[in-house]
């Protein structure tokens, strides 16, 4: 017979495991950052800023992409353990946010990844039309 008191709390501790790993996840990623933004400061004085910033957002950005995909996880083992309608509408809510938030952390890391791309192939960033010219 399964005792649900220990599987609770087992859940609940892996909850807590999985917000620790999350929390990881994005202390890392800004280190790193700040870390590579230090390198870039003090090796490059300011000279190709742009190219090496971008890249830093671009990795920052993954790492901030993993981390909410990872406090879902935890928020939905949270939610399995101690259900009831109003926590399982703040799970809908947090989730909501956390997928839009990713689906524009993803757009904008792979609008970078393209401006990137461009520079390493030495070409030039795409300009918008020109609106005077009918």
């Amino acid at each position: 017979m399964v005792d649900f008191e220990i599987l609770h709390r087992l859940i609940l501790l892996a909850q807590q495991a999985i917000n620790a790993v999350g929390a990881l996840i994005v202390t890392w990623g800004v280190a790193e950052a700040l870390v590579r933004f230090l390198r870039l400061k003090l090796m490059r004085g300011g000279d190709g800023m742009t190219y090496g910033t971008q890249r830093i957002r671009e990795r920052l950005g993954l790492h901030l992409l993993l981390a909410l995909d990872v406090f879902i996880g935890a928020d939905i083992l949270g939610t399995v353990a101690d259900p009831d309608w109003t926590k399982v509408g703040i799970l809908g809510a947090i989730v909501a946010i956390r997928i839009v938030l990713s689906y524009l952390l993803t757009r904008e890391i792979e609008e970078a990844h393209r401006v990137l791309s461009g520079i390493d192939n030495g070409a030039e960033p795409a300009k918008p039309p020109d609106k005077t010219k009918s």
